[in-house]
């Protein structure tokens, strides 16, 4: 694919996922607590982990919960500057948490630079702390790295991408190491799956899954 044609596929793509998410009610923020979660990687299974920051953690969920390979999907928090935060505290902006959706995957199946393919190809790269209509630092665009090899490989893409001229502008995506990771409240996790009635999914998500389904066939389960 030339340049020009290689753009202008991100730039198509990234119209699709560029919507941000609505909030629950503040009843529901104070009704749940958030729990820590230890890295989903179990190295009897060979399955492996990586970590995405790229705004709505519901949305991001959604398109990685169809993707070949991946096994579990957890949306939560990380990069946080505080212990056991809750979606309130996230909400705040002050916590240094992302939403983000932990990702355990078999690496024989897909690759880690094969989901870092859907992560930046479905959402805004360089919009500062923003997707969509969601603005604050937990929506920053953000990989959290779990050893060197991710952190080379991230860093290489972005260039890649970057050098490109994919984008407009630069990517402002963080590569961040990978801390504590914080499992978001019960009603936040399978959002989709267990909402999809509810007007957000069937206006919002529902059409960015299809428009997902038809750019990724070959990678979808």
């Amino acid at each position: 694919m030339n340049k020009v044609k290689h753009k202008a596929a991100f730039l198509l793509m990234a119209a699709f996922f560029m919507t941000g998410c609505s909030q629950p009610s503040e009843a529901d923020q104070r009704s749940l607590h958030s729990t820590i979660t230890k890295e989903n990687m179990n190295t009897n299974t060979g399955y492996d982990t990586a970590t995405f920051g790229a705004g709505c953690f519901w949305c991001v969920e959604a398109l990685f919960q169809q993707v070949k390979g991946v096994e579990k999907v957890t949306s939560g928090y990380a990069g946080c500057l505080v212990k056991k935060p809750t979606y309130k505290d996230v909400c705040s902006g002050e916590t240094g948490c992302a939403e983000v959706c932990q990702i355990v995957y078999d690496p024989k199946v897909v690759s880690f630079k094969e989901l870092l393919e859907v992560f930046w190809q479905t959402h805004d790269p360089t919009t500062i702390n923003r997707q969509g209509n969601d603005v604050g630092t937990q929506y920053r665009s953000a990989v959290f790295y779990h050893n060197e090899e991710q952190k080379e490989l991230a860093a290489k893409y972005k260039e890649e991408l970057n050098k490109s001229g994919a984008w407009d502008k630069a990517l402002v995506t963080t590569l961040e190491p990978y801390n504590d990771f914080y499992a978001a409240e019960d009603y936040h996790q399978n959002y989709y799956n267990s909402n999809q009635d509810a007007p957000y999914c069937s206006y919002m998500i529902k059409p960015k899954l299809d428009k997902f389904k038809k750019a990724f066939k070959d990678k979808l389960k």
